[in-house]
């Protein structure tokens, strides 16, 4: 019979015919995931349509957003980066994903983020794909991040970066040779890790008095976001390599240790603190019988009195590390952002500082260290068009903030999307779209200027880089507080050299005195891609100035 040579092929090489029935196996998925979805009139790479790991090789490249910018300008507004994922650049789709009670959830992207705490993971905000749990926990929250709260934890912004300022002049100003260059990459974290732990625990962590990363929790982060970025997009990998349920076992019964660095990092902090240390139920407001600041963690352990079942130890830990995870790296990538690209764009250097001696001559700034109050400069015109321009041009988040089509499915951009399919939009993509003006590839502040009223405000209703609708980054008000006092303070006290900056107008032409520049111009900084898109190599001089006028 036909069947007997085959059976005994089979028994004399049953490697090849594994290997034959795995490969069909394969070929067979990819066709499937190509075609089965309901998805293949989505332009985009062929590999892509066949195989998430397509979108694991880009990410793990650290610069997908290069190629989904250019994937973008070949396919118009929907490109398919996987079997059943697609990234939308029309800012229109904005509303329509990310809008209030829409239905889209977010996919298994980002429990990969997740941290560990005794075998057990830590739910927060950002990490979350329960809708009614974000809900609840945003809402027991939600009032230490309001910008009114922030206004009073300005004291605490102040203190840093007082000492960020003294400490790069005693280190860095006026000094030849290397010893003269700053890494500001570096010292930019540096300043917002401290001023996250100003806020949080009433106390800076160390970063900018030591010159240094803490116990290597910056490192430790960093291995993080390089592990989520590459496995997220994967995510079923999480669960055989940090978050194997063996493992996380082992850990709560202390056989191993399974906690994420900055996990333990932040629960030593939170043990340090008299008035919160081993979960204390008395007040923070009283501790040591004196009223004490009501800093980040004191908020959250009031959540915590007040819904003791939902808002537990746990869950205080949870925020906290929260903060310290999303709250340093983002405002670091923007500020880095803002400086350099004023470094590259004398004349927009020019315009940002006539505006702030303008300030500092009608009397508006007075405090003498060059610290500036947050109702002096929010409405600053030119500083608020850099910002805007800063997050538009470099949004720190550097890949798509993927969400889950509901039942029904959805139209976007004139295209049927069945259920199921994840979608999101990638900023890096969504800002380069023409509303945004001509040259969108380029730094150009002045576009905001320009624009029309009408125009502007759709301009700021697109601007993703803090998220959109209800999952709008919580911490937004904190990063454009540190961003709006710590610029003008940086550039009134160092400010900047008369190579960097064309003439100034005659009225302050006396104030411009070397310098703060790069110390090498022709040395382009590094980008790379973890999820955050972070700096590196953005190396200064500074030179503090002869006069106070």
């Amino acid at each position: 019979m036909f069947v007997d040579p085959i059976l005994a092929s089979w028994r004399d090489n049953p490697y090849i015919f594994a290997c034959w029935a795995l490969l069909v196996l394969a070929v067979s998925r990819a066709v499937f995931n190509r075609y089965g979805r309901g998805i293949s009139h989505i332009p985009g790479p062929f590999l892509a349509s066949c195989t998430d790991l397509w979108r694991v090789f880009v990410v793990w490249r650290r610069r997908p957003e290069l190629e989904h910018i250019k994937l973008h300008q070949i396919h118009g507004s929907l490109v398919r980066l996987g079997p059943r994922a697609i990234s939308v650049s029309d800012p229109a789709a904005i509303q329509i994903i990310y809008a209030l009670n829409s239905g889209f959830v977010k996919s298994e992207f980002y429990p990969v983020q997740q941290t560990i705490a005794r075998g057990r993971r830590l739910f927060t905000l950002f990490t979350s794909t329960d809708e009614a749990f974000h809900a609840k926990l945003r809402r027991a929250v939600s009032n230490a991040y309001a910008m009114s709260t922030l206004v009073q934890f300005e004291p605490l912004v102040d203190s840093t970066t007082l000492e960020f300022l003294n400490q790069l002049e005693t280190r860095f100003a006026n000094k030849d040779g290397p010893d003269g260059v700053c890494d500001f990459s570096k010292w930019l974290q540096y300043y917002a890790f401290d001023v996250i732990g100003e806020l949080t625990f009433s106390k800076r962590l160390g970063f900018v008095d030591n010159g240094g990363d803490v116990e290597n929790i910056i490192g430790d982060l960093q291995w993080l976001l390089n592990y989520a970025a590459v496995v997220g997009q994967l995510p079923i990998l999480d669960s055989l390599l940090l978050k194997n349920p063996i493992r996380l076992a082992a850990s709560r019964y202390n056989l191993l240790n399974a906690n994420s660095p900055v996990a333990t990092f932040a629960r030593a902090r939170i043990a340090s603190r008299p008035d919160v240390a081993g979960g204390c139920e008395k007040s923070p407001d009283t501790a040591n019988g004196k009223p004490a600041r009501r800093d980040f963690l004191s908020r959250f352990y009031e959540a915590h009195r007040k819904d003791p079942e939902f808002m537990t130890h746990d869950r205080v830990l949870a925020v906290t590390v929260a903060n310290m995870f999303a709250g340093s790296d983002t405002t670091a990538i923007t500020l880095r952002a803002l400086f350099y690209n004023l470094l590259r764009h004398p004349e927009d250097m020019k315009n940002l500082m006539e505006e702030l001696w303008a300030q500092k001559d009608k009397g508006v700034f007075q405090n003498a260290e060059d610290l500036v109050e947050w109702n002096d400069v929010r409405e600053l015109p030119f500083l608020s068009a850099v910002i805007k321009e800063t997050l538009r041009c470099h949004p720190a988040a550097g890949l798509t903030l993927e969400r889950i089509v509901p039942a029904g499915g959805v139209t976007l951009c004139g295209q049927f999307i069945s259920a199921g399919t994840i979608v999101g939009c990638n900023a890096w993509t969504v800002h380069r779209d023409s509303l945004f003006g001509e040259r969108t590839e380029e730094f150009r502040p002045q576009r905001w200027l320009d624009a029309s009223l009408e125009q502007r405000r759709l301009m700021e209703s697109s601007i993703f880089s803090f998220g959109a609708g209800a999952r709008t980054c919580i911490g937004k008000n904190i990063s454009l507080l540190e961003i709006y006092k710590l610029v003008p303070a940086v550039l009134m006290r160092f400010e900047v050299s008369s190579s960097t900056v064309p003439t100034l107008s005659q009225d302050y032409a006396d104030k411009a005195y070397p310098k703060l520049e790069l110390a090498d111009p022709s040395k382009p900084w590094k980008l790379h891609n973890a999820w955050f898109i972070k700096q590196e190599g953005f190396e200064v001089r500074l030179k503090t100035r002869k006069t106070n006028a």
